[in-house]
């Protein structure tokens, strides 16, 4: 027996019920009470030995089967102990996971109390969650007192609870519906609008706080400026006349408009000075205006090609350069040598165009005597009367010639700038120059008959005699004392070699006065005759009252000519005479 005590251990297989039992117990045990088990477990089998020795003398054999079983008790109980050994190492992992447990029921105990009180709270959380929405709506819908409210409250909220990321999702979509607001707020800068909405709209911009003060300055300027180009940029180019007249009032009502708007808006800083207060902006602002409307005008004036629309374009501009003088943007000084140079560039263009008509008219006339014209037509004759003589109705190249000339003067009066005196005097004097040459250079190059001769000659009597001093007197209906600028002299002095001159009596029913010979006598008649004139250094421009009334009555019929003539061999009708200007 004392050898089966002493034998290692055997493992103890836990195939019966017995031994699952016991080890269930030992599982229920508490950690000393494990300690203490091996200590009980060798008392019981000392005494169970001891037992055992007086029970193996009766029964022996029962003994020796038992032996056998110790031994396998021996073995599973040594299993158990290195069960118990590996429970007892697993003990702390079991602590540990304990304590995991109880920080996340924390946890979840935290999480549960967040959610009750976000449900006591789910309203208010809802209405906070709706307010980009809400905002949103207000700005589509014009409400940007309201939309203003509602970003003023957030940016407070965001403020005081800078730490919870709700509160800044919430900041952040409200700022970008801020930047809508914002740009609807400045397109309506660019709208017309009157003075009370752009002050509402400037308090709209100083709630939000976007700008300093000189942003927002320039963003007022830029805006109206994108608003003026827009409404100008849409006129339609292809007619420069409205193009010019819309322009012209565009700028009288919309500029005078956005400086007033200006100086109301921003009144209360601006004090003393203007430029130096608000560094000049609204003063570049408006020369870049005028000056765009100078650099237009000298663009487009070249594309007009009547007077009359020059002098109601003149007309429209100096209004608007008035207009604007009130509020200090008075431009009208800049205008005449726009308008001068156009009016040239307009009168010598018809020059030309009237030569090359006498040139191809000359070109193409038939020599043959034609009847007398009469001139029982007009029974007035007094000295303020010019109308055109009848006598150049013998002569069609002439009176195509002086026809051209009447033209071009009268575009001329509705617009005669006084500085142009001279320039468009000696435009006269070459026309008339080329004129002569012409003649010269036909008679010339060309072998005509005698009586082609004869009739050739008393034209060129007729130019030297009726056409010039005619179209010199008419000149100076245009320009008091403009007459005496063109040197008929220098220009007839050829002709005059050509042909013997004599003096020519009109006809009295002509209404035309007696031409001198000398140009001392002619030049006495234009100054007679003129009526008052512009004053120096200043554009003036006629009433179109004279054209309508004086012009078409001076005209003469085409019925009444074309029963002495036939198609073809005389030149169109003589144009009335230019009427003074007033």
């Amino acid at each position: 027996m004392s050898s089966v005590g002493a034998m290692a251990p055997l493992p103890l297989p836990l195939a019966n019920a017995s031994q699952q039992a016991y080890v269930s117990e030992l599982l229920s045990f508490t950690l000393d009470r494990l300690h203490k088990e091996p200590d009980l477990l060798r008392v019981d089998a000392e005494r169970i030995r001891r037992q055992m020795q007086e029970v193996a003398v009766g029964h022996y054999r029962g003994f020796i089967s038992a032996a056998d079983a110790v031994q396998s008790i021996s073995q599973e109980i040594s299993a158990v102990d290195q069960h118990l050994e590996n429970l007892i190492s697993e003990i702390p992992l079991l602590s540990k996971g304990c304590a995991d447990f109880i920080e996340e029921a924390g946890k979840l105990l935290d999480s549960h109390k967040l959610n009750r009180t976000l449900l006591a709270n789910h309203s208010t959380l809802m209405e906070l969650l709706g307010i980009p929405q809400l905002m949103d709506t207000c700005v589509r819908n014009g409400n940007y007192d309201e939309a203003l409210d509602l970003e003023a409250f957030v940016t407070k909220l965001a403020t005081m609870h800078s730490r919870l990321p709700v509160i800044q999702n919430l900041a952040e979509e409200v700022k970008q519906t801020t930047q809508l607001l914002l740009a609807q707020i400045l397109q309506r800068l660019r709208s017309n609008i009157q003075l009370p909405e752009c002050l509402r709209v400037i308090g709209y911009l100083r709630r939000l706080a976007v700008f300093s003060e000189h942003e927002m300055r320039l963003q007022f300027l830029r805006c109206r400026e994108a608003w003026l180009s827009g409404i100008i940029d849409d006129l339609d180019r292809s007619n420069p006349y409205e193009y010019l007249k819309r322009m012209a009032d565009y700028h009288k009502v919309h500029l005078f408009d956005v400086v007033t708007q200006y100086r109301a808006i921003f009144a209360d800083e601006t004090s003393g000075n203007e430029e130096n207060s608000d560094g000049g902006l609204l003063y570049s602002w408006a020369m870049h205006r005028i000056t765009t409307h100078l650099a237009v005008l000298q663009e487009v004036l070249p594309r007009v090609t009547e007077g009359v629309s020059l002098a109601i374009i003149l007309e429209q501009s100096m209004y608007c350069g008035m207009s604007l003088g009130r509020v200090g943007l008075d431009f009208r000084g800049l205008l005449p040598p726009l308008f001068e140079a156009s009016v040239n560039d307009l009168f010598v263009r018809n020059m030309s165009i009237t030569v090359e008509n006498f040139q191809h008219v000359l070109d193409t006339h038939r020599w043959v005597p034609l009847p007398p014209v009469g001139a029982g037509v007009r029974g007035d004759s007094s000295s303020d009367d010019i109308s055109p003589p009848y006598s150049l109705m013998d002569h069609p190249p002439l009176a195509s010639f002086v026809n051209g000339v009447l033209a071009a003067l009268n575009e001329l009066r509705h617009c005669a700038p006084i500085n142009l005196k001279s320039i468009l005097a000696l435009e006269v004097q070459k026309a008339l120059q080329s004129v002569a040459d012409s003649l010269l250079r036909y008679n010339a190059t060309r072998m005509m008959r005698d009586t082609e001769s004869n009739l050739f000659l008393a034209m060129c009597r007729a130019f030297i005699e009726v056409a010039c001093p005619y179209v010199v007197l008419c000149f100076g209906r245009c320009y008091l004392g403009g007459a005496s600028l063109i040197q008929l002299k220098d220009v007839l002095e050829g002709l005059r070699r050509l042909v013997v001159t004599t003096s020519y009596q009109l006809p009295k029913d002509s209404g035309f006065l007696k031409v001198m010979d000398s140009q001392q006598d002619m030049r006495k008649i234009a100054d007679t005759t003129a009526d008052t004139s512009p004053s120096r250094n200043t554009v003036a421009a006629a009433s179109g009252t004279a054209a309508s009334e004086n012009g078409n009555t001076n005209q003469i019929e085409e019925g009444n000519a074309s029963t002495q003539q036939s198609p073809g061999e005389r030149a169109s009708l003589l144009r009335s005479p230019p009427q003074p200007t007033v």
